[in-house]
C-alpha cells in the first residue's frame, strides 16, 4: 500500500496524528482522485455548463490562498462568440511562433491538439490585477507570489471541475499584451490563462503529452532531496 492510499498512515513511530479534523475515508479518497485523474483537456463535446456548476467552480476558485490574501486573481467569462474567434486567432498566431521556436520539433508540436476555444462550453480568462505594487505582504522579495495565487485559484476551479465530470484546459499559447488590449484590461492587469471548460467524451488515461510522447512525467524521487538541492 502506497502514501497515497494511506496518507496519514503512522510508519515512523511517531505518535499517532490527532485525528479530530481528519476527513473521512472515503472523503481523502475523493480528494487524492481528483488530483490523480486531473486532465488538460483538449478535446470537447458539444453541451452546456449550467450556471449553477459555473458559480459553484468559480466559487472554488475564489476560496483559492493567496499572499496577503490579496486576491490578485480576476476571471473574465467569455460569451460574445466573435470575442471567442478573436482570442482563437491570437492563440493560433501564438501556436505558430512557438512551433517555430521549437526547432526541430516544429512538426511535432504542430501535429499536437494544444487547446479548444472554439470546442468547449465555456471560456474563461485568468488573469492578474491591476494595482498589484500596492500588495507588499508576503511579495517583498517574492513579487511573483501574485502569479502564485492565481495558478491556486486555476487549481482550485480545476479539481472541482473534474470532481464534478467537467473538463478543463490551460491555455497559455497568447501575447499577454494582445489579449489584454483585446479585453480593455487597464493598465497593470495581466491574463494568466485562457480556460476552456465543459463536458468531454472521455478524460485522458494519462496526461495528453506524455499519452502523445512529447514528454514523460519525471519520478518524485529525482525531484525531493533533503537538507540541500536534490542531484
Amino acid at each position: 500500500m502506497t502514501a497515497t492510499d494511506q496518507p496519514f498512515s503512522n510508519t515512523s513511530g511517531m505518535p499517532t496524528l490527532d485525528q479530530r479534523h481528519r476527513f473521512s475515508d472515503a472523503e481523502i479518497s475523493a480528494v487524492y482522485k481528483a488530483i490523480a485523474l486531473r486532465r488538460d483537456i483538449r478535446h470537447f463535446q458539444h453541451g452546456h455548463v449550467p450556471e449553477e456548476q459555473l458559480a459553484r467552480l468559480l466559487a472554488a476558485a475564489h476560496q483559492a490562498p493567496s499572499v496577503g490574501l490579496m486576491q490578485p486573481w480576476r476571471f473574465i467569462r467569455i460569451t460574445d462568440a466573435n470575442l471567442r474567434r478573436a482570442i482563437h486567432a491570437q492563440i493560433e498566431k501564438e501556436r505558430i511562433r512557438t512551433a517555430r521556436a521549437l526547432g526541430e520539433r516544429e512538426n511535432d508540436f504542430m501535429r499536437l491538439k494544444v487547446e479548444g476555444v472554439l470546442d468547449c462550453a465555456e471560456v474563461l480568462v485568468a488573469a492578474l490585477m491591476d494595482g498589484r505594487e500596492r500588495h507588499v505582504f508576503g511579495r517583498r522579495t517574492l513579487p511573483e507570489m501574485d502569479l502564485a495565487s492565481v495558478a491556486c485559484a486555476i487549481q482550485n476551479l480545476w479539481l472541482a471541475a473534474r470532481a464534478e465530470g467537467l473538463g478543463m484546459g490551460w491555455v497559455s499559447l497568447f501575447d499577454p499584451d494582445a489579449l489584454a488590449e483585446l479585453l480593455g484590461m487597464p493598465s497593470g492587469a495581466r491574463p494568466v490563462a485562457v480556460l476552456c471548460l465543459g463536458p468531454v467524451e472521455r478524460f485522458y488515461e494519462k496526461p495528453m503529452l506524455e499519452q502523445e510522447g512529447w514528454a514523460q512525467r519525471q519520478p518524485l524521487s529525482e525531484l525531493v532531496s533533503e537538507n540541500g538541492w536534490p542531484g
